[in-house]
C-alpha cells in the first residue's frame, strides 16, 4: 500500500477497506505502463532538437521525470472514487469535489516542482502546466470510476447468476420431492393390489419394493441427483418385474438399449416415470395383453442421448395430454427445462386408437 494512500485516506476522513479494495495487478500493471510510455514520449518530444543533432540531452531527461510523482499521487484517486461509489453523494457534490481536488493537485504539483527544482518563472508560464496537471486529473479519476463501474456490474451479474441458480436448484429439487411420493405411492397401491389376489406374490414384490427403495434413498443422501443411465435402466427393470407379478401375461417388454450410452448421466427417475405411465393408461384399466417397447441411443450427429417408451395401448387425444392434471409427464417436462433449456426436450406421440410414445432428449454436452 503506497504512502500516497494511507495520506488520502486520512485526508478525506474516509474508513481504509484492506487489501480487497485495491485493484487487480493487472489494472496496476496497465496503469504504470501507460505513465511509462507517456514518460517516453515526453522525454523525446522535449530533446526533439538535441535528437536530431544526434545528442541526447539528460536536463530534459531530468524534467520529464517528474511526471513519475504525479503518477504516484493520482493512485489517490482509487480509494478517492471507491469513497465516493460507497457514499454516493449527489452528482454536484462529487463534481465539486473532484474540481477542488483537481485544481490542488495541478496548483500544488507545479508549486512543489518550483520549490524542490528551483524552477522560478513567471506566473504566465504555469497556466499552461496547470491546465494539464487538471486534465490529467479529469483523464485518471474517469479510468478508475469506469474501471469500478465495471466491477461493480460484473458483481451484479455475478449476484443475479447466483440467486436464478439457486431458484433453479430450488425448484428441481421441489420437482423430484414431487415425483418421489408420487412413485411410492402408485407402487404401494400396485402391491396392496397384489396381496388380494396373490399374497405370495405380494411377498416378492415387497422384496423388490425395497430394492427400489434404497435406488431413491441413496439418490437422496448423495446431494445430487445424476445416476448413470446404466442404474436409471437397473431401477426400470426393478419396476416393471414388481408390476409383472401383478399384470402377468398380459405384460410384454421389448428392450432396443444402446450399449454405448449405459455411462451416459441423466438425472435420476427421469424414464421410470414414462414407464409408470404407459403402464398406468396402457395396462391397468385393460384386460388384453400389451406391447410395451424400452428404447435407448446415443445420436453422435445431434450430441444428445434419447430415450423413449412406447405402447401399443388405446393412446389419446393430444390436446387432452397438454391439458392433463398428471404429475409425472409434467414434471419431468419441466425439470428438462430447468437443467438444459431449449437443449432438452420431452417429445409426445399419440392419437386415439394409436397407441403412446414419450420420447426424452438430453443433449451429451451437457455431461
Amino acid at each position: 500500500m503506497s504512502p500516497w494512500f494511507a495520506f488520502w485516506a486520512i485526508l478525506s476522513n474516509m474508513e481504509l477497506q484492506t487489501y480487497n479494495d485495491i485493484p487487480t495487478g493487472r489494472m496496476w500493471r496497465m496503469y504504470a505502463c501507460s505513465w511509462f510510455a507517456y514518460l517516453c514520449l515526453l522525454i523525446m518530444a522535449l530533446q526533439l532538437d538535441d535528437l536530431r543533432a544526434g545528442r541526447f540531452n539528460w536536463d530534459a531527461a531530468g524534467q520529464a521525470i517528474w511526471v513519475v510523482p504525479q503518477a504516484l499521487i493520482l493512485t489517490a484517486l482509487w480509494p478517492l472514487s471507491g469513497w465516493l461509489e460507497r457514499k454516493r453523494p449527489p452528482p454536484v457534490l462529487a463534481f465539486l469535489l473532484h474540481a477542488f481536488n483537481a485544481a490542488l493537485y495541478a496548483i500544488g504539483s507545479y508549486v512543489l516542482l518550483a520549490l524542490v527544482g528551483g524552477m522560478v518563472q513567471p506566473l504566465s508560464w504555469y497556466v499552461w502546466p496547470v491546465l494539464y496537471g487538471i486534465m490529467s486529473y479529469g483523464v485518471i479519476a474517469t479510468a478508475f470510476h469506469t474501471v469500478r463501474i465495471g466491477h461493480a456490474r460484473q458483481r451484479q451479474a455475478l449476484a443475479i447468476h447466483q440467486a436464478h441458480a439457486l431458484l433453479v436448484a430450488s425448484e428441481l429439487n421441489a420437482l423430484r420431492n414431487k415425483l418421489n411420493p408420487h412413485f411410492l405411492f402408485n407402487t404401494l397401491h400396485s402391491i396392496i393390489a397384489l396381496t388380494r389376489r396373490n399374497p405370495e406374490a405380494a411377498e416378492t414384490a415387497l422384496f423388490q419394493f425395497s430394492d427400489m427403495l434404497r435406488y431413491v434413498l441413496d439418490t437422496e443422501k448423495s446431494g445430487s441427483d445424476r445416476v448413470t443411465l446404466e442404474d436409471e435402466l437397473r431401477f426400470v427393470r426393478d419396476y416393471l418385474e414388481l408390476e409383472s407379478l401383478r399384470l402377468g401375461s398380459r405384460l410384454k417388454i421389448e428392450w432396443e438399449l444402446d450399449e454405448d450410452a449405459a455411462g451416459l448421466p441423466l438425472p435420476a427417475l427421469s424414464l421410470q416415470p414414462l414407464v409408470e405411465n404407459s403402464i398406468k393408461h396402457a395396462f391397468n384399466p385393460h384386460s388384453r395383453p400389451g406391447l410395451l417397447r424400452i428404447r435407448t441411443r446415443v445420436d453422435d450427429a445431434a450430441r444428445r442421448l434419447t430415450m423413449s417408451v412406447a405402447d401399443d395401448g388405446p393412446g389419446a387425444d393430444p390436446a387432452a395430454v397438454q391439458q392433463s392434471n398428471g404429475l409425472g409427464l409434467r414434471t419431468i417436462e419441466r425439470r428438462l427445462q430447468l437443467e438444459y433449456g431449449a437443449r432438452g426436450a420431452l417429445q409426445i406421440e399419440t392419437a386415439p386408437g394409436a397407441g403412446f410414445v414419450a420420447t426424452m432428449a438430453i443433449p451429451l454436452e451437457s455431461h
